[in-house]
């Protein structure tokens, strides 16, 4: 049974990364076409890929826990590392924005995000290593607990 759980978690890890790549190269080819993505993929790979890779390990433990657990274990950080990770991933093109959003008034904010693209791939980092502290700290109290128990 704890191998057909380790087994579904990290499946479903390795598929939230995927969808999160699957995102980053649809929303920047729907915003500056095919080969800019391939140009931005290819000048920041280690941060989309870190990013990816760490928001599967987090939906991996998470879903590691409730199903050993059964209990609900917070969401809170797991949306808010995704989303980190989907921003800043997507901020390496979001100067394009510029050209198809000026009527809503937003182009301002998106030339500050343009500016800082390497600054929030680093707080997309730095959420998603915390992410996954906070959930190995509950793998590891939820172990503990049990050990205790048996």
């Amino acid at each position: 049974m704890a191998q057909n759980i380790i087994l579904s978690s990290t499946l479903k890890g390795f598929l939230a990364a995927s969808l999160l790549l699957i995102f980053y190269f649809a929303t920047v080819t729907l915003i500056s076409g095919w080969d800019f993505t391939q140009s931005q993929f290819f000048k920041y790979w280690y941060f989309i890929l870190s990013l990816a890779l760490g928001f599967g390990i987090q939906v991996a433990l998470y879903f590691y826990l409730r199903d050993r657990s059964r209990q609900n274990i917070p969401k809170k950080v797991l949306a808010t590392s995704g989303s980190t990770s989907a921003a800043a991933m997507v901020s390496c093109c979001s100067h394009f924005l510029v050209n198809i959003l000026p009527i809503v008034g937003i182009s301002g904010f998106v030339t500050l995000i343009a500016q800082y693209q390497i600054q929030l791939f680093w707080v997309g980092l730095a959420l998603n290593l915390a992410g996954i502290a906070y959930m190995l700290n509950n793998v590891y109290f939820f172990s503990k607990r049990n050990l205790t128990n048996e």
